[in-house]
């Protein structure tokens, strides 16, 4: 299909709303690329080639999906509205190598869908657009199903592609950054304007780029306990780690006993959470679960 044909121009775009009758859901956060450029860097950023299997979620009207089969060896893509049912069958139908399912990715078995739908082995990469109210949920679910991707190439609401990224020591550093960076390491990767959407949201975008670990970032004697401190010592991210934490464990641990952990794993409690890296808040978990 040729670039003048693409679905991701404003009139190919409104030839098939128009053609269709379909209305934007606000509740779904439909927000349809327009920019055929915008999805060959992410293609780029997200390392597509012939050989990968791809994975999309929320195809919309198949603007990514038809860059992705163009790209990529095959497609399996998830789509919650089944109103775009007959619109992907209509702009997709020049290609043999996608595969939609209807279904809320939340909800569904990815292993056993991917496990059905790829070769064994198979290089698989998941680039999506994906809706902004759901975006953490999404994530939080891929990183932790163990499943066969290399890496995690999505579209995002700026800000919270740049919390999932951040490094200590900055604004958005946060309980987020470290969840995802225990599981990924995180690159933004590209910043995208209002403009390349239709309709236009009203929060600017950014390309986040995951590449899973092959073991996670630090060890933890528990996982469930590490990322409650973790999220506990930002509670309140103006007060010290100190006082975070003798809030977190109050009726568990008293004063002393907490500066006792706070030194055994060298760490200076007047400090704040947002300038602990993910490595001291290991250490200083594990000290509170051995």
């Amino acid at each position: 299909m040729s670039r003048d044909k693409a679905i991701a121009t404003p009139s190919q775009t409104k030839m098939y709303l128009a053609k269709y009758g379909f209305t934007f859901k606000k509740s779904l956060g439909q927000n349809f690329i327009i920019d055929v450029n915008v999805l060959t860097n992410i293609l780029k950023a997200a390392g597509v080639t012939k050989d990968t299997g791809a994975i999309e979620i929320g195809p919309g009207m198949g603007a990514l999906t038809e860059q992705l089969a163009l790209h990529s060896e095959n497609v399996l893509a998830f789509e919650i509205d089944q109103r775009l049912a007959p619109i992907l069958s209509d702009t997709l139908a020049d290609y043999s190598n996608i595969s939609i399912v209807y279904h809320d990715v939340l909800k569904a078995d990815l292993q056993k869908i991917i496990t059905q739908h790829f070769k064994p082995n198979q290089r698989l990469k998941l680039v999506a657009n994906l809706p902004y109210y759901v975006t953490t949920p999404i994530i939080t679910k891929l990183l932790m199903a163990h499943l066969p991707l290399e890496s995690i190439t999505v579209m995002i609401q700026k800000e919270v592609a740049d919390r999932m990224a951040a490094q200590p020591n900055s604004k958005s550093y946060g309980s987020l950054s470290i969840a995802i960076q225990y599981y990924a390491t995180a690159q933004v990767v590209l910043n995208v304007p209002k403009t390349v959407f239709m309709p236009q949201p009203n929060v600017d975008s950014s390309v986040l780029h995951l590449t899973y670990r092959e073991e996670p970032a630090v060890h933890v004697e528990d996982e469930s306990s590490f990322f409650a401190l973790v999220q506990a010592s930002f509670g309140q991210r103006r007060k010290t780690l100190r006082n975070n934490l003798s809030r977190h464990f109050k009726g568990r641990y008293d004063k002393d006993a907490i500066e006792a952990k706070l030194r055994s794993a060298g760490i200076d409690g007047t400090r704040r959470a947002e300038s602990l890296s993910i490595t001291e808040f290991a250490h200083l978990a594990n000290q509170f679960t051995t």
